[in-house]
């Protein structure tokens, strides 16, 4: 989905004006999907409060609480900024068409709410510029406290309050969110680096009227925008259909990244996995992989080419290589023309030796920051978007540059920003379940750009379900309960409801 700026948005408006289209049917449109949005990522009923400005943002929120209360079984109650007089009118007349919110004049008693406990930004919509100032600051500061005392999480309506949507400019006191639903469209500045501690993981609300084509320069990774992986398999379907991938990875020091890769190819939808390992720890791997793995001693690494893969995974846990079997390494890159995915100390292996001429359109680049900077030091420094876009304009290459909002493109394409994940990610062992998913993708000839795209999401919204368990938090959350999630998380791309 491509990211607007906020003429284009205003633009889009006015268009649905001249369709028919009224400020009050979109607004009830927009509120009643965001309240369903709301619904399907915060699955616990607990206590939502909505923190209102006096805007059409505000009226979004109301009508989502209301859906929140009606359809999904929320305790819900209401901040404002300004007493209802001094609201838009249209905001005014939503909060009036049926039996009043709780309107609290003072902190929430939090310890006796219902939890989990969600706070709802409805403070600014994406008219307004520059900082928050009183009421608004007060109610943001109090918003912040309650999430870093009370472990409320807070949902943006459209921005957070007081993040610039078109540059991702976070100014002083702004709301930081734990996650943002965009209305309509993705706003530009919301998906950059310099916003995402601010945004949280990314939705957008669909509301047709104000959809933005496909084709910009940047855009959004969700189940709206792409149909790769969208499709059921054919009743015929069988594991040949499904693809062969080969993984080279583990040594001594990481077994771990061995099983983990390959346990995410398994639940990536491969039809067969050869995990190739070090003949000195091939026991030691095979006994801790699940059973339908196929793992074998490696002696060379063409040794991956056996058997006609579909795809291939080389890197993680590694280690470090030398002398024939880093020769070897090298003469794999230069035969395979299959997909072939490049990962943790396989792309240490090029940078430390200087053979990023290698590199060729097959293959995809998985880096987290540390290994991009080794792989390119003097773009390190650069802005996470206008590195990625440097690095392939100098290699034939699919990138995904990990991070908080994982990148993902190629010379001559879009630049593509992940909407899903949480910083509960943040632990060894995640990097190699999603090599292991996107060499599944690969395999079952998913192209490139398409199947790191699908593989970032997957990954991100595995963890976000994982996280609704009470069970696990963002402290605990491990890459094992994030294999356990991929199957919802596949079904929630099927159905589109994240």
């Amino acid at each position: 989905m491509s990211a607007v700026t906020v003429a284009d948005m205003r633009a889009l408006e006015t268009q649905a004006a001249k369709c028919g289209w009224s400020e009050d049917r979109l607004l009830s449109l927009a509120g009643h999907r965001l309240g369903h949005a709301l619904g399907a990522f915060f699955p616990t009923p607990g206590t939502l409060i909505g923190y209102l400005g006096k805007g059409h943002n505000a009226g979004d929120a109301i009508v989502a609480m209301r859906v929140m209360e009606h359809v999904y079984g929320w305790q819900i109650a209401a901040r404002a900024a300004w007493q209802s007089a001094a609201w838009a009118p249209l905001t005014r007349a939503k909060w009036l068409e049926a039996p009043p919110v709780s309107l609290l004049d003072d902190l929430p008693d939090w310890c006796t709410l219902r939890r989990p406990l969600v706070l709802l930004d409805g403070l600014l919509g994406i008219g307004a510029a520059g900082g928050l100032r009183e009421p608004l600051a007060g109610l943001a500061r109090e918003m912040a406290w309650l999430r870093g005392q009370a472990g409320a999480r807070v949902a943006a309506v459209d921005l957070p309050s007081g993040v610039n949507p078109d540059t991702g400019e976070v100014t002083a006191g702004a709301v930081t969110a734990d996650v943002t639903f965009m209305i309509g469209a993705a706003k530009r500045g919301l998906l950059t680096a310099e916003a995402a501690a601010a945004t949280g993981a990314l939705a957008v609300v669909p509301l047709e009227p104000l959809s933005a084509p496909l084709g910009g320069d940047i855009e959004l990774i969700c189940p709206l925008a792409m149909t790769a992986g969208k499709g059921p398999r054919p009743f015929d379907f069988h594991k040949g259909m499904a693809g062969r991938v080969h993984i080279l990875a583990g040594c001594a020091a990481y077994t771990g990244a061995a099983v983990l890769a390959a346990s995410g190819a398994l639940r990536g939808g491969a039809g067969l996995i050869v995990l190739h390992v070090p003949a000195a720890v091939a026991p030691v791997i095979a006994a801790k992989c699940p059973c339908e793995i196929i793992v074998r001693a490696c002696e060379h690494p063409l040794d991956l080419l056996e058997n006609s893969p579909d795809a291939l995974v080389v890197g993680p846990g590694l280690g470090a290589l030398s002398g024939a079997f880093a020769d070897g390494l090298l003469g794999l890159l230069a035969r395979s023309e299959l997909p072939t995915l490049l990962d943790a100390d396989a792309l240490n292996f090029l940078a430390q030796h200087g053979r990023l001429d290698r590199l060729k359109p097959n293959h995809v680049l998985t880096p987290h920051p540390g290994e991009f900077g080794r792989l390119a030091p003097e773009l390190a420094a650069l802005p996470r978007e206008v590195a990625a876009r440097r690095f392939v304009e100098r290699y034939p290459v699919t990138l995904l540059l990990k991070g908080c909002r994982t990148l993902v493109t190629r010379h001559g394409d879009a630049l593509w920003c992940n909407a899903t994940g949480s910083p509960a990610m943040a632990t060894g062992g995640q990097g190699d379940v999603l090599a292991g998913v996107l060499g599944a993708l690969l395999a079952a000839a998913i192209p490139a750009v398409s199947a790191a795209s699908l593989a970032a999401w997957l990954c991100g919204r595995a963890a976000e379900l994982a996280l609704t368990e009470h069970r696990n938090s963002e402290q605990s959350l491990s890459p094992s309960d994030c294999l356990a999630h991929l199957g919802a998380a596949f079904n929630d791309w099927h159905e589109g409801s994240r």
